[in-house]
């Protein structure tokens, strides 16, 4: 069994799309609802954080004549759109939740709160963080990267739709080799991106390592869990 007895699951908004060029797709969430039981019938306490980029991307408000600082908020708004419809989707298959937001909503949701949080986790709940960071400028990745290491996850679990980090993006040069295990500072070195350089940097300095896989791969999440070498890893140096 690996060691991560708390994780932060990092899903991205496009993710929940499946075969869609928009919105949510009930395959999509039916798959991770099921994933996501099978680490809570293992004992792991499991945090979420799930962008809107099927919704609304605030980077894309431009292009609509809509205002950085706006569009930033219309996209924390797609991202509590996705908890809830992901809250449905865990409570059917009979997981405790709790959504929490960065913009205060409590009609739908509670207001992030961190030991609150913590102790939702502690009583085996899956706790979906929403609304990012509340903050405009700042993404999801970001967002995740703040609540992980606020709340003492082991590891932040970056779920993709690629099994890993590659030389080169795979799906344009077939010649891209795979990492198995790659330091920080290496992926600083190479140029390679596989978040936003705030969460990135947030990640190296709080020492939380990140797991990058193909979530679309049943089983994927329950075999990294218990300790079998899926995807990516990425820690710091001495690590």
């Amino acid at each position: 069994m690996a060691n991560y007895k708390r994780v932060l699951l990092k899903l991205s908004g496009e993710s929940l799309m499946g075969g869609k060029d928009f919105g949510i797709s009930p395959k999509m969430l039916v798959h991770y609802a099921s994933e996501i039981r099978r680490a809570i019938d293992q004992g792991i306490e499991v945090a979420v954080v799930i962008g809107g980029g099927n919704i609304f991307r605030g980077l894309e408000a431009k292009d609509s004549g809509i205002e950085r600082v706006q569009g930033d908020y219309m996209g924390m708004l797609a991202t509590v759109i996705n908890g809830l419809a992901l809250q449905s989707a865990l409570e059917a298959e009979g997981i405790y939740t709790r959504l929490m937001t960065a913009l205060g909503m409590d009609k739908v949701a509670e207001p992030y709160i961190r030991r609150r949080a913590i102790r939702h986790l502690e009583k085996g709940r899956v706790v979906i963080f929403a609304a990012g960071t509340g903050n405009p400028y700042f993404t999801t990745d970001s967002a995740a990267a703040l609540r992980a290491s606020e709340i003492n996850a082991d590891v932040i679990l970056k779920g993709t739709r690629v099994d890993g980090i590659y030389t080169a993006d795979p799906e344009l040069d077939p010649k891209a080799k795979k990492f198995d295990n790659i330091s920080f500072s290496e992926i600083i070195r190479s140029g390679l991106s596989i978040m936003d350089m705030t969460a990135f940097t947030m990640c190296q300095e709080n020492a939380m390592p990140i797991v990058v896989f193909d979530i679309n791969e049943p089983n994927n999440l329950i075999r990294i869990l218990k300790g079998e070498a899926i995807g990516t890893l990425v820690t710091n140096d001495s690590e």
